[in-house]
């Protein structure tokens, strides 16, 4: 590692000091290594005394050395800069934009064009089917999608683009030597080797409710345009629509059942204004096509690993209701949604359709009520 590279990590690093600290040190004394060696008297006035003191200990040395063995020994991994000529022109335009992330994975990707995908974290299957459908066929337009390596609608997202040039970017909320949740380790190494995944955190850190509006921001921040695919009212998802939108960029939704809680955050969202969505070409249409065509990608990856974000509750019923989520359902779904024969599908809705809790629609299509 260059001495200038290390000494933007130092800064990094350095407790107290922060991404405001850090460029506004760079601003004053013109590059990261010169920042790094000036004298405390020099550096109070910009950080104050306390940040000053820690950086002048080398309070941050043995982060550094972790941080660079880190970087010497994982394939694809790299540190990106404010100032490095291939940082997103997109994120570096925003209030406070990050200024060193760590990356693992193609980097190359960060100069395509990009749309976010997010959304809930307990989504339901129509949730997660449509951010898988959504996810592919934008990311065969040639966007990159980039969500935030969550369970739910996040993950789904991820799975649905991986297969494509364009792939998919993680940013996440934790150091990125660590994948969360760890349901999504598998995901994570394969974004690791086909995709990008980005994080401004120190390596180690963990999953603090602090760190995820702020990874929120970069996902807003790197994106032409954020897709919210099912959300409720409190949904994190919505904080980075708003990201989105005070950044100047399109906010999209896709609009679900009245009965549906996890659709009302993206009914909000289309009565403020975002652009309600119902298919891929409302998307592009909004947003237009990428200029470019995404680079292939280095080796040919295996599709989504298996469903294991949709709720299960207990009970056959409670399972049959899961499985159709709140949007009009025909019966050879929900045979390969649970796993089922069509016999024993039509057995329980029926019971739950004496019960009251389900209803049948014209083309042999089911509806829950409840």
């Amino acid at each position: 590692m260059d001495v200038e590279r290390r000494a933007w990590l130092t800064l990094a690093l350095t407790p107290g000091l922060g991404p405001v600290g850090l460029l506004k040190l760079i601003a004053a004394f013109g590059s990261a290594n010169a920042a790094a060696g000036a004298r405390r008297a020099q550096l109070a006035p910009h950080i104050g005394e306390a940040a000053a003191a820690a950086l002048m200990a080398g309070e941050a040395n043995a982060a550094v050395e972790a941080a660079e063995a880190w970087l010497a020994a994982t394939p694809g991994a790299f540190l990106l800069t404010l100032l490095d000529a291939d940082y997103p022109a997109e994120l570096a335009e925003t209030h406070g934009p990050p200024p060193l992330l760590f990356g693992r994975g193609r980097r190359e990707l960060l100069g395509c064009a990009k749309l976010a995908v997010v959304g809930s974290r307990n989504a339901t299957p129509q949730g997660l089917d449509n951010a898988r459908v959504f996810s592919r066929e934008l990311a065969k337009a040639g966007y990159t999608i980039v969500s935030g390596l969550a369970a739910g609608i996040d993950a789904a997202a991820h799975e649905g683009a991986l297969a494509a040039p364009a792939s998919t970017i993680a940013v996440v909320g934790t150091g990125i030597d660590r994948i969360y949740p760890a349901r999504n380790r598998e995901l994570g190494l394969k974004l690791a080797e086909a995709g990008l995944i980005l994080s401004e955190f120190p390596l180690g850190a963990g999953a603090l409710a602090h760190h995820f509006p702020r990874r929120n921001r970069v996902i807003a921040g790197l994106a032409r345009g954020c897709l919210v695919v099912e959300a409720s009212v409190d949904s994190g998802s919505l904080i980075t629509a708003r990201l989105a939108a005070e950044n100047g960029r399109e906010v999209l939704a896709i609009p679900g059942s009245i009965h549906n809680p996890l659709a009302r955050g993206c009914h909000r969202l289309i009565k403020d204004g975002a652009k309600l969505v119902e298919t891929v070409d409302d998307v592009l249409a909004e947003v237009g096509r990428p200029a470019r065509s995404a680079p292939p990608p280095r080796e040919a990856i295996d599709a989504a690993p298996a469903r294991k974000d949709a709720p299960q509750p207990a009970g056959a019923g409670c399972a049959l209701l899961a499985a159709m989520g709140y949007d009009p359902v025909d019966v050879d779904t929900l045979t390969d949604r649970l796993k089922l024969t069509a016999g024993e599908v039509y057995a329980m809705l029926l019971e739950l359709e004496l019960e009251g809790r389900v209803a049948g629609l014209p083309g042999g299509r089911f509806q829950r009520l409840s």
